[in-house]
């Protein structure tokens, strides 16, 4: 019986010496991973790594590498229009954009439709008229009063109205800040250099055609096209490359003026004006070198394209050498140069205010 209890006590003691042994090793294997519970299960939030064996992920990338970002959406957006230029053949790529709203490559240059994003100018868009396709409206938006005017101003109308998603909205107008507003515009439906002449003459007037070279500010074309209207013009001609095409901001500077005078485009400006002179057309090129002040062109009373540089740099050489006599603004030696717009108005108003003269000196006469 001894012998027994002996013997049960020595077996008892290599149990509780095991159990100690498999808490020691649990022990230890918790030492050796702190990520882990004591039942071996690894711990919530660590991977199942201990924080010895994690790694960070580095510094923060920049907003336009960071997929699903704003920036990384326009920077994809023109990368994939650049690529489809170079195939096109059209000329160089453009410079990759930057996380700014400003170095966004243009949209609605005619050939594709054009988003107007925000609620100031989505509402100025409608007021003035601006040729539409759809406006949408974010699905949980807080409305205000600019969306109930836009909605309104769609609804008279007849501009569709859709309900969209942030992530849609995100999408149609490539990462910009919509609040919850997008229009789509129309895109311009641009008339044939011809088509120009060919409406003087069913209208039986001298030919008034104003060209633009190297304008690239839509506000600008926006405002040319407001002083054709005004002063008798029939038309105006851009190029189809490296200049501004009809977009939602030409039409607010334009006043309305874009639904009465077309605008033509070119895809030579320069064999442009090559066929314009061989219709018997006459070209006044407006630069600051010319000798002839804009008030003494005498080729006005004759049917007459006037053309108009970017401001700065003026007309281009092969441009330049397209065009009958040069003709200048007498301005302050201080004003190095005027834009576009101003510049259009006052040369127009001096040809209209030629033809007036003639007129009615031909009338008393």
């Amino acid at each position: 019986m001894g012998a027994e209890a002996l013997s049960g006590a020595g077996g008892a003691r290599p149990r509780r010496t095991g159990a100690t042994g498999a808490g020691a090793g649990r022990a230890g294997a918790g030492r050796a991973g702190a990520g882990r519970t004591k039942s071996g299960k690894p711990r919530p939030g660590t991977g199942g790594q201990g924080k010895r064996k994690l790694e960070g992920k580095g510094p923060t990338p920049p907003a336009a590498m960071r997929p699903g970002h704003p920036a990384q959406r326009r920077a994809a957006a023109s990368a994939s229009g650049g690529s489809r230029t170079r195939r096109q053949g059209d000329g160089p790529a453009p410079p990759p954009a930057s996380s700014g709203s400003s170095a966004r490559a243009p949209r609605g240059a005619g050939d594709a439709a054009e988003f107007v994003a925000g609620r100031n100018a989505v509402v100025e868009s409608l007021r003035a008229g601006v040729p539409s396709a759809v406006l949408y409206v974010g699905a949980r938006v807080q409305h205000d009063e600019r969306i109930s005017e836009a909605i309104k101003l769609a609804a008279d109308r007849g501009v569709p109205v859709l309900e969209a998603g942030a992530a849609e909205l995100d999408r149609l107008t490539g990462g910009a800040l919509h609040q919850g507003l997008a229009l789509r515009v129309r895109p311009y439906d641009y008339a044939h250099p011809d088509d120009l002449l060919a409406r003087a003459t069913a209208a039986g007037q001298l030919p008034l055609i104003v060209a633009l070279d190297g304008v690239t500010d839509p506000r600008n074309l926006g405002a040319v096209v407001r002083s054709a209207a005004a002063f008798g013009a029939h038309g105006v001609v851009v190029p189809a490359r490296r200049g501004a095409g009809v977009t939602a901001g030409a039409w607010k500077a334009s006043a309305g003026a874009l639904a009465r005078v077309p605008v033509a485009r070119a895809a030579n400006l320069a064999r442009a004006l090559q066929s314009y002179r061989d219709a018997g057309v006459f070209v006044a090129g407006l630069d600051a070198a010319g000798e002839t002040e804009i008030r003494d062109l005498e080729l006005a009373t004759a049917p007459l394209v006037l053309v108009i540089g970017s401001e700065g740099r003026g007309l281009s050489r092969i441009v330049g050498q397209a065009c009958d006599v040069l003709v200048r603004i007498p301005i302050a030696a201080r004003t190095e140069s005027l834009n576009a717009g101003v510049a259009a108005g006052i040369a127009l108003y001096e040809i209209a205010a030629i033809r007036s003269r003639a007129a009615e000196a031909e009338a008393t006469g």
